[in-house]
Parts: structure tokens; sequence; C-alpha cells
């Protein structure tokens, strides 16, 4: 039985005991990656991270009580140890609180962030608690109200008929959609808690400090009035929640819920078949059987897994609402998909190690299909246009270096493909648009991963500085896409 089926916790608690995080420990590195290849169904987060720890190297995953029991029998334990991380499993029964009721009265009252306060002032943030989904709401309601938010609602309802919600933050009364060029989106995998929090009280925060006139400070890291209008000019189309209906049923019954909830390609009685990985379901070598390697697995046909693709590329509604936003803001030029756990930063490409000498190796060519994904060969390496990669990797470190700055958190830029290769992921997409149609506006597509790995669910503790971390990493991110250049 998949790791994916067995994963189940009790409504209302945080991690259920049957459910635990545990590490696995190899000397040599080669000998986990070895074990990610013979087991990619387990639930490693989004995607799995082998660290270096004492002199050894160690993978992160959730798993249930019987998979821990068949891999102390099978592993031998001279290669591969597996450990249960109690302080981690004893921190993730004490939560931080979903929200109860409305703390913004229906959008009477507007969210403030972090960035406008100070740390005693932050015991509050504690105990009322993560946004609950209708709270995101009326959060974009209160920040309409109070600031003259521009709000904008996408096309298509999700499958239990949700319209999502999205805004833009700009200098200007009259938003021009020509002059936007930073797009942020969260909440695509349900479970990520924090996500739509994050980029709500960083946005509230622009808008109060630039309605009071003065800067931010998050951490160590403090940003002027004069950044706070730079960031404002730029131009912010943001979407906060981009699986509603994904959040609300995590919410409601804390089991790690991944996916959204189309019932579509689920399997009667397999009550975690339900649903489509969203970000795995963009056109960006989507067919990955085609596209990549037989051996690697950067998604999946089977609706029990994690990272089940879907029936087609953008057959969500979740996904297609993300890209209309290109089609409606169409110089945006920058683009960040919030996601936990893993403390990183993302670039592309996903799907194989960047090259910038043989543009004829690229994700369009068929000669190169079923050749992807096998990251430590030569056969196959994706092509990026040298200062492409010098704009993307510039800004990964210098967003990096701030968000290490701001609370002393671990955070590494890297090459989205990483240890584990991926299909479909929206930064990918993002990327490609105008590699395949020169008329679109060229995007940089990031994943900004915050938090702790495997750790979904953060603390109270953990909650206040993902904020502080991840907020710190949007302003520096503005600027230093502002450095670079907002347009083509």
């Amino acid at each position: 039985m998949k790791v994916s089926t067995l994963l189940g916790l009790l409504p209302g608690t945080a991690l259920a005991s049957d459910v635990l995080s545990v590490a696995f420990f190899a000397k040599e590195k080669n000998h986990l990656y070895d074990f990610i290849s013979t087991n990619n169904e387990i639930d490693y987060g989004c995607r799995p991270v082998v660290m270096a720890a004492d002199g050894e190297h160690k993978l992160h995953a959730i798993i249930s009580e019987e998979q821990l029991h068949h891999f102390k029998r099978s592993l031998n334990s001279d290669v591969v140890r597996i450990e249960t991380l109690h302080n981690l499993n004893k921190r993730q029964t004490a939560t931080a609180p979903i929200g109860k009721g409305d703390r913004f009265k229906g959008g009477k009252v507007a969210p403030r962030g972090l960035g406008t306060r100070k740390p005693s002032e932050y015991a509050a943030f504690q105990s009322a608690g993560i946004l609950n989904a209708d709270e995101v709401y009326t959060a974009m309601k209160g920040l309409e109200k109070e600031y003259g938010l521009t709000l904008f609602t996408p096309p298509h309802k999700t499958f239990e008929g949700t319209s999502l919600i999205g805004g833009v933050a700009s200098k200007a009364e009259k938003v021009k959609k020509d002059k936007q060029h930073i797009y942020f989106t969260s909440g695509i995998h349900a479970r990520e808690r924090g996500g739509p929090d994050n980029l709500i009280y960083f946005i509230s925060d622009l808008l109060y400090a630039n309605e009071h006139r003065i800067g931010l400070t998050y951490g160590n890291n403090t940003y002027s009035n004069s950044d706070v209008k730079k960031a404002l000019a730029a131009g912010i189309v943001f979407i906060p929640m981009l699986n509603p209906d994904g959040v609300r049923h995590d919410q409601a019954n804390s089991n790690l819920w991944r996916k959204n909830r189309n019932p579509a390609s689920a399997t009667p009685g397999k009550p975690r078949s339900v649903g489509v990985d969203l970000n795995r379901n963009f056109d960006f070598l989507w067919n990955f059987t085609k596209h990549f390697d037989p051996s690697t697995s950067p998604a999946s046909t089977d609706p029990s897994s994690e990272a089940f693709y879907g029936t087609a590329p953008f057959s969500e509604p979740e996904t297609q609402n993300m890209a209309w936003v290109y089609d409606e803001y169409p110089n945006i030029r920058w683009y960040i998909d919030l996601h936990s756990a893993a403390g990183t930063l993302l670039y592309s490409w996903g799907d194989d190690i960047n090259q910038s000498h043989d543009p004829k190796q690229n994700l369009f060519n068929p000669e190169y299909d079923g050749k992807r994904g096998i990251v430590d060969d030569e056969l196959y390496r994706e092509y990026i246009d040298q200062e492409d990669w010098d704009n993307i990797s510039y800004q990964a470190n210098r967003t990096t270096a701030a968000m290490i700055k701001a609370g002393g958190s671990v955070f590494e830029p890297q090459q989205a493909v990483g240890l584990y290769p991926t299909s479909g992921a929206s930064d990918d997409w993002s990327f490609s648009r105008w590699h395949k149609n020169k008329k679109v506006n060229k995007v940089y597509g990031y994943t900004l991963e915050f938090g702790y790995p495997t750790n979904f669910y953060p603390t109270s503790a953990e909650f206040i500085q993902n904020i502080i971390d991840t907020n710190s990493g949007f302003m520096e991110f503005i600027l230093t896409a502002d450095e670079i250049g907002l347009k083509g």
C-alpha cells in the first residue's frame, strides 16, 4: 500500500499518533538518492531534500507507523537507517491554532502585518492563529475598504463552487493593467499552512507603511519608506489562496491535505485519491511519461499519489485561474509561488540541470523526449540563456540572503531540479511561456519554500518567524527585480 493511502489525522488535532516525522540517514548521499528513486511515493513534503548532518546525510519524510515498522525491518542499517524525529513530532502536537470566527468582521477591519509593529505586539498574532479560509476573503475586503486595494475575481470556480480572490497593490490610485510587474501566489498546496497569511500581511504592511509614511522592519532587516514606495511602484498582483477547497478541507480535518478536491479521478473507498496536485497540472512537460526518462518520477498518474497530475494540462480551474492573471496583466516580469516546508528559493529549470551552450537541448525539442530528468548524466541538460541564468540566480542569492539575515533561519538558493526533477510546476511554466511564444512577456518564475522540512503545521512561534522570513524575502525580491529590470 502506498504511504499516501496510509496517511491520516484525527479531526481537530495537529498530527495523529500514527503519522510520524522521520529522517533517513546515510554516510553516503548517493545511498539516499537510491532510496528516493525506489521509494518515490513516500511523502517527502513538496520534494525530497538530502542535507548534510554531522558527518552524515539525512532525508526528512512523513510516514505512517506501519511504514516505520516496514523500514526498520527491511533497511540495512549499515547503509541507510531510519530515526523518528521525536522533537519535531512533539512540536507538531502544539501547532498554531486556526483562527475562530472572523477577526476582520466581514471586511470592516483591515489586517496589519508585523513589519509595521513592535515585537511586543507579536503575541496577539500567536493567540489569534492562522487565518481560516473565510478570513482570507474578509482580509482582502478589509484592505479594499481601508486602502482602496483593487480586488479581482478570476473567472473559474472550483469544484466546490468557490470563487478565488486576488488583489493589485500599486502606487497609482487607478490601476493600469500594463503597469503591474510582480506576481505572487500562495496556498496552492492546502496543508502548507501560513502561506496566505504571509502574503496578506506583507501587502497590508506595504499599504499601511505607505499611508503612514514609515518604513518596514523584519527582524534584522529594515526598509525605508522610499523602499516601500518603490515596491508599490513595481505593481504587485497577488492571489493569496489558489486552492480554497483544499485549504478548507485541511483546516477542518488536519489531515495534511495537499491536493484540490476534484473527485473526477478518485477511486471509490480511497479518500486520499480525491483531488489533483495543482503544482503538477501546469503545461510544462506535463506528460512526463513521454518527456522524461522512464526511471524518473516527476509527477504521478496515480490518483492516490500526492503528486497526481490530473487528466490534462490545466484540467483544473485553480490552475486556469493562475494562468488567467498573465492575460489580464500582460507585463508581469517576476513571479513567486509560495510554499512550505523546505527553506529554499528555487529557480528554473526544474526538469534537468541548466546549461547555456546548446540551445537544441530544450523542453520543446521532441528529439530529447524520454531523456530528461537524470540530473547526473550528460545526455540532456535544459538550455537557458546565460543572461537569464545570471539574472535569476542573482535574484535568488539576494532574496535568500535577506531572509537569512532577517531571523537566522536557513534558506538555500538553488536550481529547482535539485535532487528531484519536476513537471507541471507553476514556476517553470511561467518561465517557459516566452520560450514557446515570443509575443508574451518573459517571466522569471520562482518557488519560495518557507519553514522547516516536512513541518507543514508550524507552531505559533514558527508561524511568526515564517511571516518575518517571507516578508523580508518578498521585499528584497521586489527591490532586486527593480534593480535588474521590470521590463523586457
